[in-house]
Formats: C-alpha cells, structure tokens, sequence
C-alpha cells in the first residue's frame, strides 16, 4: 500500500477541532485499505506565537516542504490582536504560500441539494450549483512593493499597498484555470478591472494570449469583478470557473461561499507548480476562519475541513475514488438530516462538531462495506 506523508496544522480557534475530525475519516480510510498515511502535527497561526514567539517556525516550514499534502484547521484570533504586524497569526500562513510557491488557490462553491433552502438565494438560482473558483495566491496587492503607512509633512499619514503582476504569474495561473475547464464543462470566466487598472490591463492580456495559443476549444469571457459580484448574486450558475487575482478573489469567492449557505461547508486547495517528478507542493484548509466565538464549544461545522481531506486525496495522492467516497459520504449525512447549527433551519435541532464527524464517518463506514 502506498503511503502519503501528511502534514496536519490544526492551528487556532475552531482549527483543532474541525482537524480533529479529519483524523478520524483518515483513520477509517486506512482501516479500509484505500491509503497509508504518516502524520506529522505541527503548529501555525496564534498557537505557534504563543510556543514559539513567532507564527511559523524554520522546523513546521521544512516539515511543510517535505510532506506530500499538508492540511491546515485555521489561523488567528482577537488573542494575538496586540502583536507586531510582522508576527502576526496569518503571517504563518502567508510564509506557508510565499516560501512553498503555492500560487493557485482552488475553492470550489457547490450547493448540496440538502441545502438548497439554507442559502440566502432563492432555491431556483443554487440548487446544482457548482463553480471552481481559481484565485492567483502569491502576487498582487498583498505581497507587492511598497507596502507602508508613512507619515506626511503636516502629521497625517499616508498608506500605500501596491499591486505588482507579471506576465509569467498571470500565465500560470490561467494554465490552471483551462487544465480544470477541461475536466469541467469547457468555460472559464476571467475576472479584473481592466477599466481602470493597469494590472487588469495586463491580467486581460496575457489571459487572452494563453487563451488563444493554448485553449481555442475552451469558451473564455471576461468581466469587470465588480459586475462579477453583482452576477454571482443574480444568476450565479451562468459560471463554472472563474480565474481571477489575489484581491479580487478572496471577495469573490467569499461572496460565492454564501451562496452554499454556510463558510462551514466550503474546502480549498492552494497549489504550488508541478515539479519534475510531477508532484506538487499542496496545502488545503477550510474557508472559513477560526471563528473565536464558537471554538471549544463543539458547535463548529466541520464538513469544510473534511472537504479539503477530500481534495487533497484527489489532487495530492490520486486517490479519486477515495476523494468520490468522502464526498459521498458528506452528500448521504446531509440527505440524512444531520445539521451543525450554521446549516441548520428553523426547527432543526443542530448537532455538535464531533456528532457531525461521526455522522460523516458512519456514512463513508456503509459505503466501504
């Protein structure tokens, strides 16, 4: 049996307890004889301030960088809220995309049709919805130069974030997005600010120059991601993948997140480039956050987290029919009624975080048999 090696960074908040649950479907996994797993815990995020003074350490890195797939629960918290800029709790998971080169990040917006009801949109506009939503992860506004706040002759302070793209970062990144229209319904939407953004200029470009030289059976349309906003509210299934920048799209796909009915049901990979044994470095977590208020108190919906399991069993280890049974299984638990309380209706009685890993788990269980 081939084994995986992976790294597990609970990190904070809800983290260790939604990560508690993944452990258990990989248990149930390697009981069935579908993969070996050897697991490696380390600490990110607030936790590895607190340890270690800083919020990802030289050693978690070189674990990173050695592990097949790397799994992480949620960094930060109003605990860390006084620390240095510098140091802060997602300066762990920034290091983890910058220094690992994990550029394409991959959430997936799919409405199971349990929970149709339970989106803030009408029935009729999410019910199959499924959009691949590719977000460029390591360039754009949050990693350019200069980044400062100085302060101006007459005392008032002036901030600059710059937005910095290259041609070869925007080439990548839609590579990705036509390889996955591919194995998907054949249309990609790009989205920018053409309009009034040089970098959007540029992004438009070279995403309709790769379009042409690689992808002509591939339908490509571009919109401005103001307008994309207003339409995945409006008539959200008119996307299937939507490719789009580091700011641009952690909107977006927060805004298509709500359209499920719930942060707490939506995985994510972020994918670093295939190298020349053709694996790639991989690091997969949950959307939503770590969620303070809730976390110790076993009400986390941990289905997103088991999720991003599923993925990295599908893009990490090539175990697709494995990644097709835990997604199966999350399908059956929802059909069967189980509700955290983020999902749950009016009159639904929710079940806690380790009540709705169990469900999960007893359903991937009956279908192994």
């Amino acid at each position: 049996m081939t084994s995986y090696k992976l790294l597990l960074l609970p990190g904070d908040g809800i983290g260790p307890e939604v990560m508690a649950q993944v452990e258990v479907v990989l248990a149930v996994l390697s009981e069935a004889g579908l993969a070996k797993f050897e697991i490696e815990r380390d600490l990110v995020g607030g936790c590895a301030i607190d340890a270690h003074g800083v919020p990802l350490t030289d050693a978690a890195l070189a674990r990173a960088d050695a592990a097949d797939a790397i799994l992480l629960g949620a960094v930060g918290g109003p605990k860390w809220a006084g620390v240095r800029y510098e140091i802060r709790a997602e300066a762990g998971l920034l290091r983890l995309r910058k220094d690992l080169g994990l550029f394409a990040n991959l959430r997936p917006a799919i409405c199971y049709p349990a929970l149709a009801d339970a989106s803030a949109l009408k029935r009729d506009l999410v019910e199959g919805l499924d959009i691949m939503i590719v977000r460029e992860l390591t360039g754009g506004v949050y990693f350019g130069e200069p980044k400062e706040i100085t302060v101006l002759p007459d005392g008032s302070k002036r901030a600059v974030d710059t937005q910095v793209y290259t041609t070869a970062e925007i080439e990548r990144i839609a590579h990705v997005a036509f390889d996955l229209a591919r194995k998907r319904s054949g249309r990609v939407a790009s989205a920018e600010k053409h309009n009034v953004m040089k970098s959007g200029v540029l992004w438009k470009e070279v995403v309709t120059r790769v379009h042409g030289e690689h992808y002509p059976d591939i339908a490509l349309e571009h919109v401005l991601a103001d307008n994309c906003a207003m339409q995945l509210v409006r008539k959200p299934k008119q996307f299937d993948v939507l490719v789009t920048d580091n700011l641009f799209g952690d909107v977006l796909s927060d805004v298509a997140a709500m359209l499920t009915g719930s942060l707490g049901m939506l995985p994510s990979a972020s994918l670093g480039a295939v190298d020349a044994k053709g694996s790639r470095k991989a690091l997969y977590e949950p959307v939503h956050g770590s969620a303070p208020d809730i976390a110790g108190r076993d009400l986390a919906n941990p289905i997103a987290m088991i999720g991003s399991l599923a993925m990295a069993l599908r893009y990490s280890f090539g175990l697709g029919e494995a990644a097709d049974l835990v997604e199966a299984a999350i399908t059956d638990t929802l059909a069967a009624g189980a509700r955290t309380g983020d999902i749950a209706g009016a009159g639904a009685k929710p079940i806690g975080t380790t009540a709705m890993g169990e469900a999960v788990t007893a359903s991937l269980r009956s279908r192994l048999r």
